[in-house]
Formats: structure tokens, C-alpha cells, sequence
């Protein structure tokens, strides 16, 4: 159940700049599904439909994963634009993106190689000031305890980083707890040692 923790982005960020007259408007934003990542890529189209280009790439999953990725040149030449755009990403060291380079045609054409340098840096300079936030597979438990054990479970929250979501008192005391899913084995061992075996503690569901 040991789940790893990766940077993703933290927000919506865009960055734009100039190559030989033509505009480079490069827009990211955290995908965590590919679902989630043809939406964004939808909406910047839309907001951008006058451009020239709307170019993108994505990656769903850890920094470097090639299992669910995505990209279009869309109009450009063959390789050009989506390809290093999603190299850019697959060698940033963030997980669960997606990126859209819109580019307004300054009138003069920049050649293949042109091209590959001008989407690589537009990515590159969205990525440099990409305001990052901790990814954490998380876990809903439901545990179940005696009145006598209440502190001694509470202590050991902080340590596993769990967060009573809700919690209920009747013959026992009964929590809904989330915490990050490569701490749930550990958290379960320390929940029984401190209740001499007497407490339940279910997996109720994952969450991303």
C-alpha cells in the first residue's frame, strides 16, 4: 500500500513570451485524470479560438509516467510542438499535468527546428515559476474503539498524519478517519498495540 507522494501543479499558471514576432501563450494546470486533462485542454481552446495553434501534451500519473500521456501539434508540422512539449513534461519532475501552448502567428515562419525550440521553451518557462503543491494517495478508514483507548488514539494522529472527518459516540467510539494510504498499515499496527487489540479499523474507500 506503499503509494508515492509527488509534486503536481498547485493551481492554474500560465506564461507567454515572443518568438520573431509570434506569440507563445503556454497555460498549465494539475490533471489528475485524462478526463480532467481533455476538459482543460477544451476550455483553453475556447478561450483561445482566434489563435493559430492550440498545441498540447499531457502526463496523468507520477513525474516521468508514460502510461496515460496525450499530445497534438494541431496544425503544426508533424512533431514539432506536441512531442517536445510532452518531453518537457515527461523531464520536469511533476506528475498529474497538463499543458496547452496557444501561438499567434507573427508572420514569419521559424522551421522545424525553430518550431521544437520555441514549444520547448514555452512549456520550460511555464514550468520555471509553476507554483507546486504535495500529491498524497489517501485512505477513508472507519475505526472503532472503547472509551479507554479515546487519548491514546488521539495521540497518534499527528504522527500518521490522519484527520478525524467524523466521528460518533455510542456503545464505542466510532471515527472516520483520512490519512495517506502508505500509512495505513503502521497506523492500524499502533491502533491495536494501544488498544490491546481491541479496536476495528476498515478501509472504507481510496481517494485521490
Amino acid at each position: 500500500m506503499d503509494t508515492p507522494r509527488y509534486p503536481v501543479p498547485a493551481t492554474r499558471h500560465r506564461a507567454e513570451h515572443e518568438v520573431r514576432r509570434s506569440r507563445f501563450i503556454a497555460t498549465v494546470d494539475y490533471a489528475p485524470t485524462v478526463e480532467d486533462a481533455r476538459a482543460f485542454i477544451a476550455r483553453v481552446r475556447d478561450e483561445f479560438a482566434d489563435a493559430t495553434h492550440n498545441c498540447w501534451a499531457y502526463v496523468v500519473g507520477p513525474p516521468g509516467s508514460t502510461g496515460q500521456v496525450g499530445l497534438s501539434d494541431d496544425g503544426e508540422p508533424h512533431g514539432t510542438a506536441g512531442r517536445p512539449m510532452l518531453a518537457a513534461l515527461l523531464h520536469a519532475d511533476v506528475g498529474d499535468i497538463v499543458v496547452v501552448v496557444t501561438r499567434y502567428f507573427g508572420g514569419t515562419k521559424l522551421g522545424k527546428g525553430g518550431l521544437v525550440r520555441a514549444y520547448t521553451d514555452a512549456v520550460q518557462h511555464a514550468l520555471a515559476d509553476l507554483p507546486l503543491r504535495e500529491h498524497v494517495h489517501r485512505v477513508r478508514l472507519a475505526v472503532q474503539i472503547g472509551y479507554a483507548a479515546i487519548d491514546a488514539f488521539r495521540r497518534l494522529l499527528p504522527a500518521h498524519e490522519a484527520e478525524v472527518v467524523d466521528e460518533t459516540y455510542g456503545t464505542a467510539a466510532r471515527y472516520t478517519l483520512a490519512l495517506p494510504a502508505a500509512a495505513v498499515d503502521r497506523f492500524r499496527s499502533a491502533v491495536l498495540e494501544v488498544t490491546g487489540g481491541q479496536a476495528a479499523v476498515d478501509v472504507l474507500e481510496f481517494e485521490d
